[in-house]
């Protein structure tokens, strides 16, 4: 399978092409991810220091720590709600993510068996506008 991308409508930084507040925030995130890949979505945040300062806060509190959710069940609502927007980037980032903590080609099939169920469901409740059950409100 070929795959084609768009071309992006902001460059891709390098590192060498990062200013000081980015090159940090790629500090950063190199630092806590343990790793020396920084992908592309930060790059070309990257071009905007405080969009790039903003969203990495944002990940990084929510999607590196457990707290009430683990950090893989939060990994596997990232693709559900990446499927359900069409973000081919974050369906490929985010499995990416959950595989290195532990998700497995079974799981990941029946994560979609229940993407694509909730989809259906949804359209059938939306397009035949089925009242909300009293017990549900």
């Amino acid at each position: 399978i070929i795959m084609t991308q768009p071309d992006p409508i902001l460059p891709v930084l390098a590192d060498d092409e990062l200013s000081e507040r980015a090159a940090a925030v790629f500090d950063d995130i190199r630092a806590t991810r343990n790793t020396d890949f920084v992908n592309n979505i930060w790059r070309v945040l990257a071009n905007d220091p405080n969009l790039l300062e903003q969203t990495w806060s944002e990940v990084k509190n929510t999607l590196t720590e457990d707290s009430e959710l683990d950090v893989l069940t939060k990994q596997l609502i990232y693709i559900a709600v990446s499927v359900a927007q069409n973000c081919n980037y974050c369906i490929r980032s985010h499995t990416a993510a959950a595989r290195a903590l532990g998700l497995t080609d079974a799981q990941l099939a029946e994560l979609h068996t229940v993407i694509g169920l909730a989809a259906k469901t949804n359209r059938l409740a939306q397009g035949l506008q089925v009242p909300i059950d009293e017990a549900f409100l």
